[in-house]
């Protein structure tokens, strides 16, 4: 009951928060240090530089007031964007507890616009971390794909400049629609430019925002955007829960207390503080010979690191390069920089006979990950987007769902939130470990627990 009032709530606040932006603008004479070029001349980036006179009274309006709140907000999480960021409101709805949050969006804003504005609204404040979301508005000013993602690339180059461990998280562009100018195809690009120029940067985490909200032919749907541009209520709700997790794991807002006790029977395989009894076991000939198919006849597949030997992580809180981490008494598969990476984490016991195995999960738009059981994997993944257990009724998207699987002989039964998913899973009937897969996205595990039966 508290899940729908919050999202009814959301649709009627959302609806008419980004109506004003334009609307509203107060004819005043500019500050000086704020009005906007008259010409592009020897202005970093590419591009369209809006100039609309609505445009120029919000622009030196809302930067007046950024300027206003900066000493406030040193050290912020400073979330830069257009139109869809400023209409998350100045104070994002209370969304973010008690964290110190700084809206640095612009109504009609385009790339080269924030990049402009980079020192003095964002890098000024020193910030814990930056959540980027932009891009749309260029297209409507017949800017192409690469000239958009040249100057997010230098945004990024600022942003890492200034700090080099600031956490950055780039969403990708929401979807809209060709009668808003912002087709689909642009819109993709535009996203897989983006990524490929991050590829392999750790300081930034790509959050799939694309795929959250595109229908079936890329675009917005008007339940979540009724202009096709602008998110509503339950749209915000999604982009929350969509980056929250990451804010998380990142350590840039509070997590909520854990309060669980483990039941009579069970035995826990993580502790919540580090990694003690997981391991990397040696790749075995089988996976080898997976991924040599793979990697044959895709020139696009991920990366798939072959390990040589057993690794364990007692006392220790990740594996190398952080993929694995125990962190807010959970363990952590979090999104690789290279876009997708292929790595599993074992157990270091070894399970014989029946057992019942329980534990929570939660991933981000379209994660992808899975559960060993002893060798065979089951999928375990944002669902809904990702599959393959797509109509399942009770599945929470980015939320936590409880995974249970029943071991009796060779069989398994699996359940998520109560719903079967796998009615008779095959599994070997010798003793093995159980394992976590990473591919893409972060997906997270807690309360794992196992019970012989």
């Amino acid at each position: 009951m508290f899940r729908t009032l919050l999202i009814v709530a959301y649709v009627w606040i959302g609806f008419v928060s980004w109506l004003p932006a334009q609307e509203t603008a107060v004819a005043e004479p500019p500050t000086q240090a704020f009005v906007l070029p008259a010409t592009d001349d020897g202005l970093p980036g590419a591009g369209p530089i809006r100039s609309y006179d609505w445009f120029k009274n919000l622009w030196n309006n809302r930067r007046s007031k950024f300027a206003a709140d900066a000493e406030k907000q040193t050290g912020a999480i400073v979330f830069l964007g257009d139109s869809i960021t400023q209409g998350w409101d100045d104070n994002f709805r209370g969304d973010f507890g008690n964290a110190n949050v700084a809206n640095r969006g612009i109504s009609g804003d385009t790339t080269r616009g924030m990049l402009m504005r980079l020192q003095q609204d964002v890098l000024s404040l020193d910030p814990a971390g930056v959540v980027m979301l932009m891009g749309t508005n260029d297209l409507e000013e017949k800017a192409n794909p690469a000239m958009i993602a040249g100057n997010v690339r230098l945004i990024m180059a600022e942003l890492k400049e200034h700090n080099a461990s600031m956490p950055i998280v780039w969403c990708n562009v929401f979807p809209s629609s060709d009668s808003k100018s912002r087709p689909a195809n642009k819109i993709k690009e535009i996203n897989r430019l983006v990524a490929a120029d991050i590829k392999g940067d750790a300081q930034v985490t790509v959050v799939d925002t694309w795929t959250l909200f595109a229908d079936k032919n890329g675009d917005a749907k008007k339940s979540e955007f009724p202009d096709l541009l602008h998110p509503n209520g339950i749209g915000y709700a999604k982009w929350k829960l969509a980056i929250t997790p990451v804010l998380e794991t990142l350590g840039l807002i509070d997590v909520p207390a854990d309060v669980f006790q483990i039941e009579a029977g069970y035995e826990s395989l993580f502790n919540g503080k580090d990694l003690s009894g997981w391991r990397f076991l040696p790749t075995t000939e089988q996976m080898k010979k997976g991924r040599e198919r793979w990697l044959s006849r895709d020139k696009n597949a991920p990366v798939w690191p072959i390990v040589t030997e057993e690794l364990q992580f007692d006392n220790k809180a990740s594996t190398p390069a952080g993929r694995y981490v125990a962190k807010n008494g959970r363990l952590v598969v979090t999104t690789p920089p290279e876009g997708r990476k292929i790595q599993q984490l074992w157990t270091t016991k070894e399970f014989a006979g029946d057992f019942r195995l329980v534990l929570e999960f939660r991933a981000t738009p379209n994660a992808d990950s899975g559960v060993f059981l002893r060798q065979p994997q089951l999928q375990c993944r944002d669902f809904a987007l990702a599959g393959p257990y797509k109509k399942l009724k009770n599945y929470k998207a980015q939320d936590w769902n409880e995974l249970v699987v029943e071991v009796k002989g060779s069989v398994a039964h699996c359940t998520c939130n109560g719903e079967v998913i796998e009615e008779a899973f095959k599994v070997p009937e010798t003793s093995g470990p159980i394992g976590l897969e990473g591919d893409r996205g972060q997906v997270e595990y807690r309360r794992i627990r196992i019970k012989a039966l």
